[in-house]
């Protein structure tokens, strides 16, 4: 199927505009035809993907379902994927379809409700098919819109709040990041992205306002790139967007932001920082490396003082994404493996604590923990699925959030030990946050009166989680599921920074090992 990529793209698009041009009236039916409808399009589109998978030729380290037309103003859609990029198309259309399901006690606009959804999915698969910096630019843009749009109208008590301080950190975080791919094309003279990563950017050292920026035009577009990456993921000290948005998100805005939103990040800094700007990425590994610690340790501390459950997950996603910037500035096949494993296994085990806190949210109406306490006792199987997710987040072996996280600390261990013993505690704070949030919150006697009519999960919360259990056990026992897929376009990334680096003038290259 020639366009297969493109169809995996746009039939969410298309269910949108079915829905708004279609469906009329906002009686329960018409509400109930727009939950339906998304669902199965949703669905659809995660089958759909799966033709992808299957086909997918993990040796071939190059990029594949390559589309190419012409476009607008001599632009071109292309699209792709590779060893890379294609397991995060796969998370996105796995995530969705659970998103919409978890929907469906909303009553308030339902139709523009799943169109925001339908549209948004779109903009998330774009961002990681995209293969012209124009086309990537525009999706990974225009996917802040829906966001906004979601916490800002069916978010919480403070949502104005949250979803602009949300779409102004971002946003202006990408507009440097615009500059430099102006920078790039007048350079380079193409926006194609698979031309870019065989272009060698200057580094040569410039003197720019009586600083001497050693990497040159490399660390300047590093830097502009890193401003809009490290946003988006979040790092720390630019974090602190996420948990306002996290707290007044709906239930399924928090899922999506936490399991793939935050994902573009870390998947534009493989993309775009590490093998277009080698001698930028090489000079700032350093600080990404003491960034990502404190984040680790710091964002750790501040979760276990928090009162609200969604604000300490949230606190919990950026201790998380942490483990992934530094592994992916390792540069050795460990850290990289690590850090796409726990990106993707961060996507099933933070949507699922979110899910979790929306179960019981649906019954009580509040977040706080201290409004909690003795669950097992009426709620069992919700506490047993709680706890499986809450294990995985703290990286307990046979779960999937084991395997990402030992992965990145022997790849950071190879080349920084005083890091890596900051990293390693960040798992010993982990477990505080996590399993004294646990004991909180559904351990104990039931002695508050408004939870002694709470009721266990419904068959359709269980089938929610029910693949998020599947995955995050199945990768925690079978890990090369992924790694066998990401790894030969992993060690391909890492041949070809190293042979960048080694391809420099040697004055460079003294002045990066002084620096």
């Amino acid at each position: 199927m020639g366009n297969l990529i493109s169809i995996v793209t746009f039939l969410p698009l298309v269910a949108a505009i079915v829905l708004a041009v279609f469906l009329r009236g906002n009686d329960e039916a018409a509400q109930r035809n727009a939950k339906w409808l998304a669902l199965v399009a949703t669905a659809v589109t995660f089958l759909i993907s799966l033709f992808i998978l299957a086909e997918f030729d993990s040796a071939n380290t190059g990029f594949q379902y390559v589309e190419e037309r012409d476009w607008i103003l001599n632009l071109k859609y292309k699209v792709g994927v590779d060893g890379i990029s294609v397991l995060f198309v796969l998370l996105t259309t796995f995530i969705m379809p659970l998103v919409i399901a978890c929907s469906w006690e909303i009553s308030k606009r339902v139709k523009e409700y799943m169109i925001a959804f339908l549209v948004l999915e779109t903009l998330m698969i774009g961002v990681f098919v995209s293969l012209d910096l124009v086309l990537f630019y525009l999706f990974f843009e225009a996917s802040l819109i829906p966001m906004f749009l979601i916490i800002g109208i069916w978010g919480g008590a403070n949502r104005i709040y949250a979803s602009f301080k949300f779409f102004l950190y971002t946003f202006f975080g990408s507009v440097l990041m615009l500059v430099a791919m102006v920078a790039m094309y007048t350079d380079a003279g193409t926006t194609d992205i698979p031309t870019l990563l065989n272009h060698t950017f200057a580094s040569e050292t410039l003197n720019l306002f009586g600083f001497q920026i050693i990497g040159g035009m490399q660390t300047l577009m590093f830097l502009a790139f890193f401003a809009s990456f490290a946003v988006k993921m979040p790092m720390w000290p630019v974090h602190t967007w996420l948990p306002d948005a996290h707290v007044q998100a709906p239930t399924a805005g928090s899922v999506v932001l936490a399991a793939i939103l935050l994902k573009m990040g870390g998947y534009g800094f493989l993309r775009f920082s590490l093998p277009m700007f080698p001698i930028g990425s090489e000079i700032l590994t350093p600080v990404v490396f003491w960034m990502s610690a404190i984040a680790i340790v710091y964002t750790s501390l501040v979760a276990l003082v928090q009162e609200d459950m969604k604000k300490l997950i949230a606190y919990s996603s950026v201790a998380h994404m942490g483990y992934v910037t530094m592994g992916i500035f390792t540069m050795n096949q460990q850290g990289v493996d690590g850090a796409i494993f726990q990106m993707l296994s961060h996507g099933f085990i933070s949507g699922a604590l979110f899910l979790c806190v929306g179960v019981i949210y649906d019954r009580m109406h509040t977040r706080e923990i201290d409004a909690y306490g003795g669950l097992v006792n009426r709620m069992p199987k919700y506490a047993l699925v709680f706890m499986l997710f809450t294990m995985a987040n703290v990286g307990l072996p046979g779960t999937s959030g084991f395997i990402g996280e030992f992965l990145v600390l022997m790849g950071i261990f190879q080349e920084n030990t005083w890091v890596a013993a900051v990293a390693a505690s960040g798992v010993i704070f982990s477990a505080a946050y996590a399993l004294w949030l646990y004991r909180r919150v559904v351990m104990g006697a039931l002695i508050k009166e408004s939870l002694k009519a709470i009721t266990d999960m419904t068959t359709r919360e269980r089938a929610i989680f029910a693949p998020l259990i599947i995955m995050t056990l199945l990768l925690g026992v079978y890990p090369s599921l992924i790694t066998d897929i990401i790894g030969p376009s992993v060690s391909a990334l890492i041949h070809n920074y190293d042979a960048a680096l080694a391809s420099v003038s040697v004055e460079t290259v003294s002045q990066v090992a002084q620096h």
